[in-house]
């Protein structure tokens, strides 16, 4: 019996699913190998583990794991440079971040279940703000990450200052719980948003010293804040 053209393109097509699916576990596997921290759920850490290996292998970045208590409520703030920036946090971090991000990213379509699983507070611009400052209290005072872009949007080095918004230091105050200061560099999709993540950077984290905000007034903190964030670190 001969074999026909058909019977060829089953069989190639059989062998693409079965090496695709060799291909699918050892990818998981990789993942798996790749997460450091416990996000709640197998497939949500996995996703942690699939970030992690993209920023390390496809954007370089380098970093000293984020100098952030072991535990206790904290809140994390950096500078903000394009729509890869969470990502890169969520790389270098040992804990689970949460952010506060404006209610229509996390409505966005395909993506609000993704900013759900990870504990995202959503945030209405437009509306009155005090629930969500209350989310982020208690997820404070419950010993959580809180992670937060005081710009309010991207803001590149080459551009004008602008005044940071004071939402990070009057949670610090509140919830009585240190900020921790993050620097972004060397991210070649500067100023873009969803282009950023597949441009293949030299991305730079650095961890700077923490800074208590309760015995301060709230612009001295804020100052304080955006001095920290806002200049490019000098390399000895």
């Amino acid at each position: 019996m001969t074999d026909t053209p058909d019977q060829w393109i089953i069989i190639a097509i059989v062998t693409v699913i079965i090496l695709s699916g060799f291909g699918f576990i050892r990818l998981i596997r990789a993942c798996d190998a790749a997460n450091d921290i416990d996000w709640g759920g197998r497939w949500i850490n996995r996703l942690d583990g699939l970030n992690r290996l993209f920023c390390r292998h496809f954007h370089r970045l380098q970093y000293e794991t984020l100098k952030i208590p072991d535990k206790g409520g904290v809140i994390m703030v950096s500078n903000h440079v394009s729509g890869l920036d969470p990502l890169l946090l969520i790389a270098a971090s040992k804990r689970p971040l949460r952010f506060m991000i404006a209610k229509s990213e996390y409505d966005r379509f395909g993506l609000t279940w993704l900013f759900r699983a990870v504990g995202c507070i959503p945030v209405a611009r437009d509306r009155r703000v005090e629930g969500a400052f209350r989310s982020a209290v208690r997820a404070l005072e419950a010993g959580e990450v809180l992670a937060m872009f005081p710009h309010g949007r991207i803001q590149l080095d080459s551009e004008p200052p602008i005044k940071l918004k004071a939402g990070a230091v009057k949670l610090a105050q509140m919830a009585g719980c240190p900020i921790y200061p993050v620097r972004i560099e060397g991210v070649l999709g500067k100023g873009m948003v969803i282009l950023a993540p597949f441009l293949p950077s030299r991305a730079r984290l650095y961890s700077l010293p923490p800074i208590t905000c309760d015995q301060d007034e709230t612009e001295q903190c804020l100052a304080k804040v955006a001095n920290s964030i806002s200049s490019p670190v000098v390399r000895g």
